[in-house]
């Protein structure tokens, strides 16, 4: 059932990136061309989730985080690398402030 779950984001995805908006009749639509039997109230449930957020913004730092690490990795030594991880845990740990992240409620309701 976890891949269900799964399959209601990248329907969700999938019309973001047609460009389509993200609302129930779209998102019905693809799952049910999926083959899947549509759950009205995870469809209410992610649409809503959804809204709230800034997808656009989401998918960039998603995409951009991974390429800045592969960028950056050969050209840092070892010993340097080390140092510059300590030292961004440390400055993480001070920083930290209460972040509502609304992606771990969509997690338990989708059941990854």
């Amino acid at each position: 059932m976890a891949q269900e779950g799964k399959a209601y984001i990248h329907a969700a995805l999938a019309l973001y990136y047609a460009g389509q908006e993200i609302n129930e009749e779209n998102l019905k639509k693809v799952i049910e061309a999926l083959g899947l039997q549509v759950d009205e109230a995870k469809v209410k449930m992610l649409v809503a989730s959804l809204s709230e957020i800034n997808l656009e913004e989401v998918v960039k730092n998603a995409v951009a985080a991974p390429v800045a690490v592969a960028a950056a990795a050969p050209a840092a030594a070892p010993a340097e690398e080390a140092e510059a991880k300590e030292e961004e845990k440390k400055e993480e740990e001070e920083e930290k402030e209460p972040e509502v992240d609304i992606s771990e409620g969509l997690g338990g309701l989708f059941g990854f």
